[in-house]
């Protein structure tokens, strides 16, 4: 990490001047540009003044950022081809997110695996088809182009009991796929 460039960058994002840095931390003007710069490195304690003047904590200065991948293509996709559905996996790592979402394929007379209880929350919504969303033993019909947005208090999983493929694109809270 370069501890001058980090600095600079949140001086920057704080919309600091250099003088009001130092003013800040009881620091001359010319040893902040020097530390950003990289010409001199601070104390440890001079470091921690400086973070705590920019509203951070050491901690935080040195926590790295993730340059977290935002867009995924098919080309990152893992696709598990079970006996009873095919699920697409369309944000690799996604039990390490908030939301897990995948994309179901079910062939007729196919199902889901059933999902037991949980503190979380669903969404789906039916790309192709028509699939029968099964809660406890009771089904509810869910048609092409129609969503369904469950809580996971009870046993459920997904049913196609047509003649045609379906399709559901599915979101858990937490992952639990």
């Amino acid at each position: 990490m370069e501890i001058g460039q980090r600095i600079k960058q949140l001086r920057t994002q704080n919309k600091l001047t250099l003088e009001e840095l130092a003013s800040r931390c009881e620091l001359s003007k010319g040893f902040i540009s020097q530390v950003e710069r990289d010409l001199t490195s601070p104390s440890i304690a001079t470091l921690s003044d400086i973070v705590e003047a920019l509203g951070i904590n050491l901690a935080q200065f040195f926590k790295e950022e993730r340059n977290e991948k935002l867009i995924f293509t098919q080309e990152d996709f893992f696709v598990d081809e079970k006996e009873e559905c095919t699920i697409h996996w369309i944000v690799p790592n996604a039990q390490k997110n908030d939301m897990e979402p995948i994309l179901l394929e079910l062939k007729p007379d196919q199902k889901s695996a059933v999902i037991t209880p949980h503190n979380g929350e669903e969404f789906g919504y039916v790309l192709s088809g028509k699939v029968c969303l099964v809660i406890n033993n009771k089904r509810h019909v869910v048609k092409k182009g129609q969503t369904f947005y469950i809580k996971g208090l009870y046993d459920h999983y997904i049913l196609n009991d047509t003649k045609s493929d379906a399709k559901v694109l599915w979101v858990c809270n937490p992952p639990i796929f």
